[in-house]
Order: C-alpha cells, then structure tokens, then sequence
C-alpha cells in the first residue's frame, strides 16, 4: 500500500541448532546472491520449519508486510477443476522448476521491503522469496503465460509444479519434448555487460534482450589510480561481476571492454597478486570477455568519467526486474 510507514519486528529467539543452520543458509543464499545485507528501515524476523527429512528450512515472516500489501488477484485453480482435465489420461509426469520463486528477480525500489532482521545481520533478498503474499500469483501468471500454447491440451501449471499428461507413453513421450522445448525456447538469453575505465572511475551497463537493466559507476579510490591500464580495465569487470551478482551467478554473460589484451587474459600465466584473485572471482562466473571498440562503448565510457559528489560510492542508476 503506497504511504505506508515501515514495519520492523524484533528477531525471534532460536534454539543453538538453528542458530548454526541459519548461519549456513545466510551463506548460501549471499554466495548464490539472492540477498545482501541492508540497512532497510523494514525487517521481518526469521523462523525455522523441520523438514520431512528432519533438517531446517529458513523461512521468513512476512506476515505483517503481507498486511499492507495489494494483494495481486490472480485466480489458482481449483483442485476438482485440475483432476476434470485428466479424465482419458494414464501417463503423468511433473516438471518441478529449480530454485522456483529465485528464479524471479525483486524490481529494485521493492528491495528494501523484503529485509529481515537476524542474529548475524541485517538482509534483504534480491530475487523473490518465500513466504510474500503475491509470490504464488506471480510466479503461477508467469508459468501460464510461459506455457500457454498446450495449456490444458496437456499441460496444467499449480503454482511452481508443471503437470503433463496423456493418454498413452508414446504420446507422454511427445508431450514432455514439446513442453521441454518451450520451456528452452523461453530461458532468459545471455546477459551482455559493457565495461570502462578512465582515470575518473569505472563505468559499466547490464543488458539483456538489447534492452537495459541497470547502469553502474563508481570513483576511483586514491591508490587505484595508481593501477596500470590493464589492471583498471580487469577491475572494473570485477566491479561489475560484483554488483550484479545476483544477476550474473550461474548465468551465461559476454562482457565488452574496450582493452584487446583482456580477451587473453586467462591464457596468461605472469600474473601479479591482486589479478590472481581477481581471477579465482572470475571463475565463479560462466562469462566471455571480448574487445569492444571505445568509440561504441560511449555510454559506459561517460559513466566512467562522470564527476561524483562524496561520499564515493556505488549506485545503481536504473533497474527493472
């Protein structure tokens, strides 16, 4: 609801062994960058619900920001309505997405209102969580949406499950090939991120689908300025990786500099300390570095050079999810 003031409840006290569990799922979720930690005037406490196989999921407690959210009306089918559609049906199978609600990413002004409040800090995620009001609406109008072409010819989508059935294997067989495709055809393509440097600062643009997604710059520190050409150009690619992680993580990206000698830059086997560990970070990443002349690089390289006020930092210009 627009206008409303933040909520902030205080953390939930945990028993020693949840304590550890949170710690290890905090790490996991920052290292995959899902979340990152926050000064959001919002927080939501954490609790934990026991598994089936007896360990702990991380869940937060989004009940009072569910409060004063607009609830998205998307309608969930009924369950007597999903069975009429297997009538003449023997072969079922499910399709059960991976990481399902991390797959969507939080439009970045929503950021701040998913944070939540721990013993080991304060968070907020990046892609959608568990546990919002909307998030079974919004994911459920993005898979029919997706799947739309054979939905109900033999297909059903539950929220994150993908239902298809038929009359008979062979037919099963087809059924599944045809719904693989589509779901191929539909994944997001690669991320292109343009990168620059200048004796300012460093600049880069995260694109997709030859649309923007996000601009980035940042100052040079005083001892950066210091760096050699070459190492100015690999830091701002690592200055890019970094902010975007919860884009780039596990996913194909190509990235433009304009300094030819980068696109060799894993072959070479001199290296100093610090392009060693900047190294080891890029490996983390599925990405293809390839040259990009300056003169068509003229928005990052503008962002490169653009006189910032203190204190210096980084800022996220434009973001759409």
């Amino acid at each position: 609801v627009p206008g409303v003031a933040p909520v902030a409840r205080a953390p939930y006290q945990l028993a020693p062994s949840e304590m550890k569990d949170l710690s290890e799922q905090l790490k996991e979720l920052s290292d995959k960058g899902f979340i990152r930690h926050s000064s959001s005037p919002w927080g939501a406490p954490v609790l934990f619900v026991k598994k089936k196989d007896g360990s702990f999921w991380m869940c937060i407690d989004y009940r009072e920001l569910n409060k004063l959210t607009v609830k998205n009306r998307y309608p969930l089918p009924r369950i007597d309505d999903l069975f009429d559609r297997f009538q003449g049906s023997s072969v079922y199978s499910k399709i059960d997405l991976r990481s399902g609600y991390h797959q969507l990413r939080v439009r970045e002004e929503d950021i701040p209102k998913t944070a939540f409040r721990t013993r080991y800090g304060h968070y907020k995620f990046q892609v959608m969580p568990f546990g919002l009001t909307n998030a079974p609406a919004v994911f459920m109008d993005l898979m029919n949406r997706v799947c739309k072409p054979h939905l109900d010819k033999f297909v059903i989508v539950f929220i994150d499950d993908i239902l298809i059935y038929s009359k008979d294997e062979k037919e099963h067989e087809e059924h599944l090939k045809a719904i693989l495709e589509l779901l191929k055809k539909e994944e997001f393509e690669d991320f292109i991120v343009y990168c620059d440097a200048s004796n300012k600062g460093l600049g880069a643009v995260l694109m997709q689908r030859e649309k923007v997604i996000s601009y980035a710059s940042r100052q040079l520190k005083i001892h950066v300025k210091n760096y050699m050409t070459h190492d100015l150009e690999l830091g701002t690619v690592v200055f890019a990786l970094k902010i975007w992680r919860h884009y780039l993580y596990r996913a194909k990206c190509t990235v433009f500099t304009d300094h030819k000698s980068l696109q060799h830059i894993l072959d070479q086997k001199e290296l100093n300390m610090r392009q060693r560990r900047w190294l080891e970070l890029l490996s983390d990443y599925d990405c293809d570095i390839h040259y990009h002349p300056g003169k068509a690089n003229v928005v990052v390289d503008a962002l490169s050079r653009k006189e910032r006020e203190p204190p210096l930092g980084v800022r996220a210009l434009v973001m759409t999810a």
